[in-house]
């Protein structure tokens, strides 16, 4: 059997969610992914993180 390919991760991310959210919460979401060139996994992982460090 061969090994899996993809691209290799220093920080995979094998759990996956599924959410519901408000049309203005999607909005902000995407347009901070464009200011920020960030994709929207990249972004929530950011937003948890300042959860994390009680930040506002």
């Amino acid at each position: 059997m061969s090994a899996k390919i993809g691209r290799p991760s220093d920080n995979p991310r094998l759990n996956k969610i599924s959410v519901r959210i408000s049309n203005e919460d999607k909005e902000i979401l995407e347009t901070y992914c464009l200011k920020e060139n960030v994709n929207k996994t990249e972004a929530i992982s950011r937003g948890i993180k300042k959860l994390k460090d009680g930040k506002k």
